[in-house]
């Protein structure tokens, strides 16, 4: 699954790991269910409602997206501990290498297992990357059933609020 990825962008977005749509189109967040897309655009992060076949456009925003993982799975909960850790040692050196100005992991169990922080919750962290700030977003993924599509634009709303800052 290749990175949507550019030195200096302002948000690099972190999915856990692609799904098997995503994988077989090479696009991601390509589910139908997934709600990034829209909640990217309600967020005011995008002009428009973009499509996943459409990912590249996020390098005109000084947006990109990653993976904690790259391996691809129906469900994030195939995924292995060991996977996790190695992902989050691994998406350090891309954040390192690539200087974003924030990293937001959408998945708060994503990050929690990533990076060992137990207590994180959504919303900026404390750790930073080099001079790369941290924010933690709800997963758009359609099982996430405790966010709502407008609650989660809000939440990523004042990720964009705080990127437009900074």
């Amino acid at each position: 699954m290749p990175d949507v990825v550019a030195d200096g962008l302002r948000v690099l977005f972190c999915g856990i790991n692609p799904g098997l749509m995503s994988a077989a189109t090479g696009r991601h967040f390509a589910r139908p269910g997934n709600r990034f897309w829209p909640v990217l655009y309600r967020s005011g992060f995008t002009p428009r409602l973009l499509k996943p076949s459409e990912q590249d456009e996020l390098l005109s925003y000084g947006l990109g997206i990653t993976n904690v993982v790259a391996r691809p799975t129906a469900r994030a909960e195939e995924l292995t501990a060991e996977e996790y850790r190695e992902g989050g040692r691994l998406l350090e050196l891309k954040v390192t290498r690539l200087r974003p100005r924030w990293l937001a992991v959408v998945g708060i169990t994503a990050y929690r297992a990533a990076f060992g922080d137990r207590t994180a919750r959504v919303g900026p962290q404390e750790r930073t990357i080099g001079n790369t700030r941290v924010w933690v977003l709800p997963n758009p993924s359609g099982l996430n059933a405790h966010w709502t599509t407008e609650t989660m634009a809000q939440e990523f709303a004042r990720l964009r609020a705080a990127a437009e800052e900074s």
